[in-house]
């Protein structure tokens, strides 16, 4: 998947600079205006990391990063703000589980840092997710072997002559063979 951020800011010159500020990096970057446009581009597409602004009109960054924490939760979030109040920060960690905080005007080499370090952060945690689903099936116990097999039959069937009806069902169960369909 290509490295995509995107860049949510209700004033176009902050998204300028911040475009010009990220102008040589090597991801897509994709700017919106306000939070309803962010959401339904977050659900169009994947992106790695979210970079938005505090206070814009209709809804603040701290709610829609709590959305999207909630929604995408694979998403990297980070929060710019003009007005920064410890406050309005706890609320935006708490709420939004962010991962950075910066305050306007930002550091733009600390600001390219934390996306890209964010980047590398969504993409370890998607190969953690990727082996831990790999490990899961492969850690699925494996079915009972039919160990006690007789003779193969005239008709190419196999005859098992040692099993039990409860060791039958059960080597059935664990080979997801339906009693209902057996025989045809």
């Amino acid at each position: 998947m290509e490295s995509s951020i995107l860049l949510v800011d209700d004033e176009e010159q902050v998204l300028n600079a911040l475009r010009r500020a990220l102008a040589d990096e090597p991801f897509t970057v994709c700017t919106v205006g306000g939070g309803e446009e962010a959401l339904k581009l977050l659900a169009s597409r994947p992106f790695k990391v979210v970079v938005c602004d505090e206070r814009m009109p209709g809804m603040s960054g701290a709610d829609l990063l709590s959305l999207v924490s909630t929604r995408h939760p694979e998403v990297v979030r980070i929060m710019l703000t003009g007005h920064a109040t410890l406050e309005a920060a706890i609320q935006a960690v708490n709420s939004g589980e962010i991962y950075r905080f910066f305050s306007k005007p930002w550091n733009d080499a600390e600001l390219i840092l934390a996306i890209r370090l964010g980047i590398e952060k969504y993409d370890l945690e998607m190969e953690n997710r990727r082996l831990l689903a790999m490990a899961r099936i492969q850690a699925r116990p494996a079915p009972v072997q039919a160990t006690r097999l007789a003779e193969k039959e005239a008709d190419g069937r196999y005859r098992l002559t040692e099993m039990d009806e409860a060791e039958m069902a059960e080597l059935m169960k664990q080979c997801q063979v339906d009693e209902g369909k057996q025989g045809s």
